[in-house]
């Protein structure tokens, strides 16, 4: 016959097997990650830029740590003709994220460019700093000296372009009458040199950029000082005043051989999203660029600048609410 327990015994049990409950409940909410259905997730395409370009490398090295810190991401990399056409594919919504100079979001802007308005960043980022290279021996002295000659001056649509453009003109030259301009990225501008189809060619990038440093190494070349236009650069007024005076170091291509540094311009680099990116999602990728410098920095140098201190300035874009939220979480 079964034992029928007292009505208070059976009571203290169910509260006893409740508290079992909770406890385990609890002990299982200690033990297991959370958070991971909150956290971003999906597909994320991020605009880069020519191969062996400096955006492209910082692309690949950002989304090796997107996927360790967000492994719900599937990011994706695009390659672009540069700056331009990354600004014009966010604000077109074919790209979540890009990286793109300071005066291609501008003059995006001030053309009214389709979605313009909807541009947002993330960060400031590192500056690129223009080089115009020529081989060792020629007579190429300042800007005013490539009348005539064979320039290579980036693709269409390449933030490299439209500082060469602008640099030309600084220097008393028409871009499309003055000298023969081969568009051309840096994919392919350092073997035209090099085979003698090129007498010199701007870029637009980290230092070093590993397509220069390539060639320094088995065909000598050397920089072309650019400093002397810094004030004609800025008389021209619009985009120009996000370029600033600035010095490659003698040592950024080692076999170079150049005893100095070589005055030339810079423009900072923006991270650009929309704001149509999910506030989370902004803030996620935000906090991946800025605490991992150090790592992307071991291959991309140029990455080593990024500051906590300066990534907030973002002009000429406000930044993304997600963003801001980063900045104030670890605001001291």
């Amino acid at each position: 016959m079964a034992v029928r327990l007292p009505r208070l015994g059976r009571r203290r049990a169910l509260q006893s097997a409740a508290a079992g409950a909770v406890a385990l409940a609890l002990l299982l909410w200690w033990l297991l990650p959370i958070g991971d259905d909150e956290s971003p997730h999906g597909p994320v395409t991020f605009a880069t830029g020519v191969p062996t370009g400096v955006y492209e490398t910082y692309g690949k090295m950002l989304r090796r740590d997107l996927a360790r810190d967000l492994p719900g991401l599937d990011v994706t990399l695009q390659r672009s003709k540069g700056s331009p056409d990354n600004v014009r594919r966010l604000a077109e919504g074919r790209a979540t994220f890009a990286i793109a100079a300071t005066d291609a979001v501008e003059a995006y802007r001030k053309q009214g460019g389709k979605g313009a308005e909807r541009l947002r960043a993330c960060a400031r980022l590192y500056d690129d700093y223009m080089q115009l290279v020529v081989p060792r021996g020629s007579r190429v002295r300042s800007t005013r000296d490539l009348k005539n000659l064979r320039v290579g001056v980036g693709e269409d649509d390449s933030g490299v372009q439209l500082i060469a453009r602008s640099l030309l003109k600084a220097a008393g030259l028409d871009m499309d009458k003055n000298v023969t301009a081969v568009r051309e990225g840096i994919d392919r501008m350092p073997a035209l040199l090099k085979e003698g189809k090129l007498d010199a060619f701007f870029w637009s990038g980290g230092l070093p950029t590993t397509a220069v440093r390539t060639l320094a190494e088995d065909f000598p070349i050397r920089l072309v000082q650019l400093g002397d236009l810094i004030g004609p650069l800025h008389s021209q007024g619009g985009v120009t005043r996000y370029y600033r005076a600035a010095a490659v170091p003698a040592d950024a291509y080692a076999d170079m051989r150049q005893k100095d540094a070589i005055k030339t311009i810079a423009v900072p680099n923006l991270l650009v999203t929309t704001d149509r990116v999910d506030p989370a999602l902004a803030e996620a990728v935000t906090r991946t660029v800025i605490e991992n410098r150090d790592r992307i920095g071991s291959k991309v140098h140029a990455a080593q600048k990024v500051d906590l201190r300066t990534a907030i300035f973002t002009d000429p874009l406000e930044l993304h609410e997600g963003a801001a939220r980063y900045y104030r979480s670890v605001k001291p």
